[in-house]
């Protein structure tokens, strides 16, 4: 405390007052670990006026630092990773505690090259100073580069960093306590998903992962925000878990259902409004939506409820579409796979039937990434099926119609979003 009382002493009383009020406010009730470094670093770059700021976490399982945050030129989606056992300037702050500022980089051997050479970067002066929780022990370290005018970093500018660091540490500490409990529920919805799918589908991971794109991007497409957007993603693997009240010899039936058998089959939309009734978090309560009524159709014909138009949530009329589009391009053990053209042109077609027709147009957005997740399979490929591979199931003369007892469901989840970025990992 001492030390913080020091450097907090050397900077001038109206900077003190700016940098509480502005940095305060910038991280005040951010619980996203990203959004929260994201801003950190904008505030520091700014605040030091320099030329690149990263922000280093630990992975204590990994002995490494990582750092995904950082500001300055050639550093946008770049990831950095530094072993804990490293001979460099950041692994020592890291491992000691003590902060380190270098008027010239490139005179002491411990500073590591490979960013600036990857980046086209030339750092001049240098300055890291160590993240601690409440306890006292380092969990990361900020790193700035280059002030603006040329000068070294002072002790002025020591003082500044070392409190920002201080202010910035315990939402740091709240923010990843929050992250791990999201990620833990994300991962439990997950298995959950799994445990519904495991049985009925050949690869119940490219399932689930397709599934959450395709609503994900759904949503986007419909002018949702970004964090509704998440929601729909993270809850859409949950929509078929009734299918564990299911008996294998309904769910894993190769060929048409009876009448009485489509009926136990059409139960599994109950039981999973069962199994999610009264839950509190955002994501569950979106799962029972989805789960209960994935199979309404836009025209009142679905199940179980018989719901017309607007009267379905529209987060089950989003999975609908998804979940359809997946199973009609995939093989299941009741059907043989559509090419992805055909199925998308099923989809068009029952626009204001089984679809929204608003969802039917927002897919037509979407289609052409939503076409690079299925350009892979054997259907799909210039030459056709091949030898030994089943005739798509659309090339036939009479399609059967689709229905659950002959086109069963898919679900969703992964840790990609569908937007394609050019990720760079840089390891020291």
């Amino acid at each position: 405390m001492q030390d913080f009382i020091n450097e907090y002493n050397n900077v001038s009383a109206e900077k003190k007052l700016h940098l509480l009020i502005e940095f305060g406010a910038s991280i005040s009730g951010e619980v996203r670990l990203d959004k929260l470094l994201d801003s950190i670093a904008k505030q520091v770059t700014k605040i030091l006026d320099v030329g690149r700021c990263a922000i280093y976490l630990k992975d204590v399982e990994k002995k490494e630092l990582y750092s995904t945050i950082t500001k300055g030129k050639g550093l946008e989606h770049t990831e950095i990773r530094v072993p804990l056992s490293a001979n460099n300037i950041i692994a020592t702050v890291a491992n000691t505690g003590q902060t380190i500022n270098l008027p010239n980089a490139y005179d002491d051997p411990r500073f590591s090259l490979e960013v600036d050479m990857v980046t086209d970067f030339r750092t001049h002066s240098f300055l890291a100073v160590p993240l601690k929780n409440n306890t006292g022990k380092v969990f990361g370290v900020f790193q700035v580069s280059n002030k603006s005018d040329g000068t070294p970093f002072d002790q002025n500018d020591e003082g500044i960093l070392n409190l920002l660091a201080t202010l910035a540490s315990r939402a740091i500490d709240v923010a990843k306590l929050y992250q791990d409990v999201h990620v833990a529920q994300l991962e439990t919805i997950y298995r959950l998903a799994v445990t519904a799918e495991y049985r009925d589908q050949q690869d119940t991971r490219a399932h689930l992962k397709n599934i959450s794109i395709i609503s994900y991007l759904l949503a986007l497409a419909l002018g949702m925000r970004r964090k509704d957007a998440e929601l729909i993603k993270n809850a859409s693997p949950l929509h078929d878990i009734g299918k564990v009240a299911l008996s294998d010899t309904i769910l894993l039936k190769p060929g048409k259902l009876t009448p009485e058998e489509f009926e136990k089959m059409k139960m599994h939309t109950i039981y999973g409004g069962r199994i999610l009734q009264g839950a509190h978090s955002k994501v569950l309560k979106i799962a029972r939506k989805m789960s209960l009524y994935h199979h309404e159709k836009w025209n009142g014909m679905g199940y179980p409820e018989g719901l017309k138009g607007d009267e379905i949530p529209v987060e089950a009329r989003i999975i609908t579409v998804a979940d359809v589009f997946d199973a009609l391009c995939v093989v299941r053990v009741y059907k043989k796979a559509w090419k992805t053209d055909e199925a998308y042109e099923y989809i068009l077609g029952e626009a204001g039937k089984s679809f929204d027709p608003t969802i039917v147009q927002a897919f037509k957005k979407i289609y052409p990434s939503v076409r690079k997740l299925y350009s892979h399979l054997p259907v799909n490929q210039p030459d056709g099926v091949p030898e030994g591979q089943p005739e798509p199931l659309a090339q036939q003369s009479t399609p059967e119609p689709l229905m659950p007892q002959n086109i069963p469901e898919p679900v969703n989840t992964s840790q990609e979003n569908g937007i394609d970025l050019e990720n760079k990992q840089i390891d020291l």
